[in-house]
């Protein structure tokens, strides 16, 4: 019975405990990677960050295209399923285990995420401040106030950032 509840009580940190940072763990739906990748509009040999890679199959679906993928995922049973799940791809994806709030993203001409509304404005800051521009942001569900969607395919909208001057 104690083993049970140990186990339980990880489950609800891995799961609930990322409520406190960012949204909860709802995988992307078929339609709306397919429709993420395309609005992307990447290249084999570019990269995409995924904020929030879940269990990898967005990471997992842009490898297979011949993108090269970082996933940051805060819950470690989600990050230890997409690191699984991507092994064949190792040379091209590369799994982050944390915060990406807190951790740096490295240089890629696109970005995809499926946040909560809450957390949207916060994206846009980080997004204007990230130093690798032109980068395109594909968001799943949710828009950003007050910035132009430039294309929207199955609940996934595209931004554009470029540099400004």
């Amino acid at each position: 019975m104690i083993f049970l509840t140990i186990v339980v009580a990880i489950l609800v940190v891995c799961f609930a405990g990322v409520l406190l940072f960012g949204a909860p763990y709802l995988p992307t739906l078929k339609p709306q990677v397919a429709a993420a990748l395309e609005l992307a509009a990447l290249k084999p040999g570019d990269t995409l960050l995924e904020l929030g890679c879940g269990d990898g199959k967005v990471v997992l679906a842009a490898a297979k295209q011949g993108i090269r993928v970082v996933g940051y995922e805060l819950n470690p049973l989600l990050a230890a399923v997409a690191w699984l799940r991507t092994r064949r791809y190792r040379h091209q994806v590369q799994i982050i285990w944390g915060d990406f709030w807190q951790k740096p993203w490295l240089e890629a001409q696109a970005i995809f995420t499926f946040l909560l509304p809450r957390y949207m404005a916060k994206l846009n800051k980080k997004v204007i401040q990230y130093p690798f521009k032109p980068v395109k942001l594909v968001s799943f569900a949710f828009t950003i106030v007050d910035k132009p969607v430039e294309a929207e395919k199955a609940g996934v909208q595209l931004y554009t950032y470029r540099q400004l001057g």
